[in-house]
């Protein structure tokens, strides 16, 4: 085999386990450790300081900026006692990373000496270059001026990176001239739009709640492959993931990996990654192989949805810098290997008031299951109307490889309820229309389904992996978000849609009750309607079945599979009265985001091609030419010795396939080159991803079959890269 990649993998088999950072004792004892916590702000701050950061977080209020002053004074005061010596605004620009400057608190004074400052100003905003970030033409490159400004509703912590320590701010991202350039602030909009449209809806059952907040557990499922094979593959150093290689004789056919006894250098990984996690306050408990080789999955508690964003993003910053520690690389493209599970992010999504209650969870009393099939039917109705939005939202170039692949929900938005709410929904919907609302406002939901609702637990509600949007119990699991997505993206769409729909049936029952309908009588007469109408994207069965396909295109569900496609419905009515309407987005915004998701797709898609074609060139023609030449040179040793001539026939065959392919190869490398420049020919950047998405890709599929056929041919002693068997397989 080549050099390089024979040394990557005697480097690999060599490796020892890298110790991993504990702290020691009960997670308990430090967990949050490096988060200004509310024990954190009662130590450092006055208790009038506490109090404006504390009404801030909850009732949306200013905080002056005398009181920012104050704020800036504590959370110094704390970050310097932990060892901290600058700060940084932490965002979430569009680039679909984090972004941070650092500035020292250290001033130097007039005389000759220095002092620590951080004031209210340096703690409310900065000034990024908001030019060098993607804007949609927002901002040119002449106007640089931007704003981050603190979001006190997710708390400040401290980054360890090495032997240094920075006190991180998160904020929000703005234009000079105010609009949103980042997932951070539409998010911040969609939920008190949400919290806005549901406290109405919770009244009518609970008069107690104050506040409704969306919550959000995600669950992050990754690659990791050991450093020395990932330097050998140049496709998944520029690209992360596989443009080319065979697939290995064993996969995941076995099903043995899922589940199963973790590695011991993994297992130090997890460990290691846990207590980060843990000292930053991201409430991970979950570790486990996924079903691909090579494949794991971490998942924590659920939290405020604008927390749990923040620590999503924020993890996967620490899942690179963790690897690095341990000789390892983290793949978090949605399909970094052919032919086996991609990667995906489960946002498991809900709604809680702050007099405890989960709105999405079965309550034990008739008011509380009205109050729970209320917002459940709601939800399904919301998504019936807004599906095509829901696609656009989890829209990506690495998501288009995994959305109907055999692991992953296809392209088709429905929604799963599981057999016992199925049969809720049907039997609503036939006594309503009887006029028995009785029977459904009292006695405890009787339904004829061995009265299991009062007491739904959660395994009363089975899983269903080829969903793309499922009630498990207490929630709504959209599973086809992309692995290396800002949950930010879909979890807006999910508020907003959920939002708009709440405010259309407040107006429903007020209108009913009006004219003289009871106020159980109206509730039930709507969701019996919205049952009715829902009944298109509800569906039980398998989501990967061509069957489903079908039927899906008869009931008029969308099936688009392409980013480009999809990102076309962000243009729709719909999508204007749910997100620029309702004030997340301004026509600009919504415009400009739409703009950089097609540039970003033709970006992607370039770079891939580009790389395709240089490894095709530089390594893969030349290790068949090489085999090539071992060949004839064998060829012509037996026909010196004098052997026969047909005692060649093996190696003649196998020069000419491998001629042929050689050739393919470069016709199509060629073919891919120029299909890529002409794409470049478009008039606006979404004409431009959707020739690449026309055009480039289909030479891409084309070639890497080539070359994977190439790589099932050629002596394995001369292939230059390291294969499927040795990245996914070798510890």
């Amino acid at each position: 085999m080549g050099s390089a990649r024979k040394t990557a993998i005697q480097t690999v088999i060599n490796r020892e386990v890298v110790k991993p950072r504990l702290e020691g004792g009960k997670v308990s004892e430090y967990f949050s450790s490096n988060v200004f916590t509310d024990d954190a702000m009662r130590h450092y701050l006055s208790e009038e300081a506490y109090k404006a950061v504390k009404t801030a977080i909850k009732e949306g209020t200013k905080i002056s900026r005398e009181m920012a002053d104050a704020v800036a004074a504590g959370m110094k005061a704390w970050a310097i006692d932990k060892g901290a010596n600058s700060y940084t605004h932490w965002f979430q620009p569009l680039t679909g990373l984090t972004a941070e400057k650092h500035d020292m608190f250290f001033m130097p004074t007039i005389d000759g000496k220095g002092v620590e400052k951080f004031s209210g100003d340096a703690l409310v905003q900065q000034e990024p270059d908001a030019s060098s970030f993607p804007s949609g033409g927002i901002r040119a490159t002449f106007e640089a001026r931007g704003y981050t400004a603190w979001d006190p509703g997710s708390p400040a912590f401290i980054m360890e990176i090495g032997d240094g320590k920075t006190l991180c701010i998160p904020t929000i991202f703005i234009s000079y001239t105010g609009e949103s350039l980042d997932y951070k602030a539409p998010l911040l909009k969609s939920s008190h739009f949400l919290e806005q449209a549901a406290l109405p809806v919770v009244h009518l059952f609970d008069k107690d709640a104050t506040k409704v907040t969306a919550t959000l557990g995600w669950e992050q499922e990754y690659f990791l492959i050991d450093e020395a094979l990932f330097y050998q593959r140049p496709d998944l150093m520029f690209a992360g993931r596989t443009l080319l290689g065979a697939a290995p004789q064993k996969g995941q056919q076995f099903e043995d990996h899922y589940f199963g006894s973790i590695p011991e250098r993994v297992y130090a990984y997890m460990l290691d990654l846990e207590t980060e996690c843990h000292k930053l306050g991201i409430p991970v408990r979950t570790r486990h192989n996924e079903v691909a080789p090579a494949q794991f999955e971490c998942a924590p508690m659920f939290e405020e949805v604008n927390v749990a964003v923040d620590h999503n993003s924020l993890l996967m910053d620490l899942m690179e810098r963790v690897a690095r520690r341990h000789k390892l690389r983290v793949l978090l493209h949605e399909k970094p290997f052919a032919g086996i599970n991609g990667s995906g992010k489960h946002n498991n999504w809900s709604m809680s008031t702050d007099t405890g209650k989960n709105l999405l969870s079965p309550g034990k009393t008739p008011k509380n299951n009205i109050l729970f099939l209320t917002f459940f039917v709601n939800v399904i109705k919301a998504v019936s109307e807004y599906a095509d939005l829901l696609r656009a939202s989890i829209a990506s170039a690495n998501n288009d490889h995994r959305l109907g692949a055999n692991e992953a929900p296809p392209a088709i938005i429905s929604v799963f309820t599981g057999s016992y709410m199925a049969d809720v929904l049907n039997e609503i919907e036939k006594r309503v229309a009887k006029g028995k609302y009785d029977e459904l406002t009292n006695a405890n939901l009787k339904l004829d389904i061995h009265n299991k609702i009062p007491d739904v637990m959660l395994d009363n509600t089975d899983r269903n992996r080829t969903s793309p949007f499922a009630f498990t119990g207490n929630k709504f699991e959209f599973r086809a978000v992309g692995s290396s997505a800002n949950c930010a993206k879909p979890m807006t769409v999910m508020n907003a849609i959920v939002g708009k729909q709440l405010l259309n049936f407040k107006a429903e029952i007020d209108k009913l009750t009006k004219d003289g309908e009871t106020k159980e009588g109206a509730i039930m007469r709507v969701l019996r309607q919205y049952i009715t109408d829902s009944k298109k994207v509800l569906f039980e069965g398998d989501g990967y079945s061509e069957a489903w396909e079908k039927e899906a295109k008869k009931r008029g569900l969308s099936n688009v599979k392409t980013t480009p496609y999809a990102l076309d419905f962000y243009n729709s009515k719909g999508a204007k009265e749910v997100l620029v309407a309702t004030g997340i987005y301004s026509a600009r915004e919504l415009e400009a985001r739409v703009d950089i998701l097609h540039h970003n797709y033709s970006l992607k898609i370039d770079t891939e091609a580009s790389l395709l074609a240089d490894i095709a060139i530089s390594k893969i023609i030349p290790a068949g030419v090489e085999y090539m030449n071992t060949l004839i040179t064998n060829i012509k040793g037996l026909k010196e010795a004098g052997v026969a001539a047909n005692a060649a026939k093996a190696q003649k065959a196998i020069v000419t396939e491998v001629a042929e392919l050689v050739n393919s190869i470069k016709d199509t490398t060629d073919k891919l080159l120029a299909a890529k420049e002409k794409a470049h020919n478009g008039k606006s950047n979404a004409d431009i991803s959707k020739a690449y998405c026309d055009k480039v890709k289909p030479l891409m599929d084309e070639l890497r079959s080539q070359i994977d056929t190439l790589e099932a041919v050629v002596d394995d002693n001369v292939w230059p890269l390291p294969k499927y068997r040795e990245m996914l397989f070798i510890r």
